[in-house]
């Protein structure tokens, strides 16, 4: 197999200068992707075209060296494919019927989220032919905590009310967070069987939780989805990123068995490098507002994190996704100093 750097550092080994992808490294902040974008009717069905949704994979790696193609989808497929409606509000974000309006909470069948998905798997697999052999092809899924906040309240926002769920009903939000675990394994191993080299869970909403609940919410689903993972075959690395974990970053990082852990913007590489278990790989962590700050800040937070993770095996990345107002000319000039070693 032609050499994948990426794969190496999570494998454990150093390798320098780092590998580098970016999160939401298709989207809006490139012209191009705007202009696809207004070809399908709304962001689902965006989401369901492998036409649309691989050409916009394919749109940052022209123009950037980048190690790694991630998969364009979105973590709110899976409610849909358990037949819950997701829609999106132009400006506002993702809606879904809420859960808290519900006496009894009902889903689909998780065994039917895979032939929901089917577009997706084309997706990737239009993607893995598409790119080069070494390039690293990242398939994706929301946390089963993340997705739940979503399907709970029906939207982004303030988590309050689905913490409230958590004490309040507990036997309903165990449930979902277990129908979710099935489904995330099932969408997961089927892109992996597509031509997914790792696999990413995007556990986006781990902040605010008191040590018992994120252990009940973010640790165990967790630590039952790489186990599932495993028991349907599925070997490739995982890379955790449990946004806004705080002090509990260590117990995520050592209790979920995750191959590797995203370090999020406001987590010091000294905390994480400590807190992580010996060797493991971390990916982060550069501030996505210096993308758009540019110039010499944006030069000194690169070469600030590439010092910080100096020595051990860390994937290039930002500590959130790239937002859209980030000139592409900055990502191209993050790429260069990491290529150069931050000279």
């Amino acid at each position: 197999m032609t050499d994948r750097k990426m794969l190496r550092v999570l494998a454990g080994e150093r390798v320098d200068p780092p590998p580098v992808w970016i999160m939401r490294q298709a989207g809006r902040y490139l012209p191009e992707y705007r202009q696809l974008r207004t070809k399908a009717k709304d962001f689902m069905d965006f989401c369901y075209t492998p036409e649309l949704a691989t050409e916009a994979v394919l749109q940052p790696l022209r123009r950037f060296d980048l190690d790694a193609a991630i998969l364009f989808s979105d973590i709110l497929v899976i409610p849909d494919a358990l037949g819950h409606r997701v829609w999106f509000v132009e400006g506002e974000g993702p809606r879904l019927d809420p859960l808290l309006d519900r006496e009894s909470w009902t889903y689909g069948d998780p065994d039917q989220v895979v032939a929901r998905l089917a577009p997706v798997y084309e997706t990737v697999s239009r993607v893995r032919a598409a790119i080069s052999d070494s390039t690293t092809l990242i398939g994706f899924a929301g946390g089963p905590w993340t997705v739940a906040t979503y399907m709970i309240q029906g939207e982004g926002g303030d988590k309050d009310r689905c913490r409230r769920a958590a004490y309040a009903r507990p036997a309903d939000v165990d449930a979902l967070l277990a129908v979710l675990v099935e489904a995330t394994a099932q969408h997961l191993a089927a892109q992996v069987a597509a031509g997914a080299d790792c696999l990413q869970i995007f556990e986006s909403w781990s902040e605010g939780l008191p040590e018992s609940l994120f252990e009940r919410v973010i640790i165990r689903p967790t630590q039952a989805l790489v186990a599932r993972l495993k028991a349907l075959g599925v070997t490739v690395p995982v890379i955790g990123f449990p946004r806004g974990a705080g002090a509990l970053f260590g117990r995520y990082a050592q209790e979920t068995g995750v191959a590797a852990v995203g370090v999020d913007t406001q987590t010091p590489a000294a905390f994480a490098r400590r807190e992580a278990p010996a060797g493991m790989a971390l990916q982060g962590n550069l501030d996505p507002q210096l993308l758009i700050c540019g110039g010499e800040a944006l030069d000194a937070g690169v070469r600030e994190v590439l010092a910080a993770f100096k020595g051990s095996p860390h994937i290039f990345n930002l500590g959130h996704g790239i937002t859209p107002q980030a000139p592409p000319e900055s990502l191209a000039r993050v790429v260069e100093l990491i290529r150069r070693g931050g000279d």
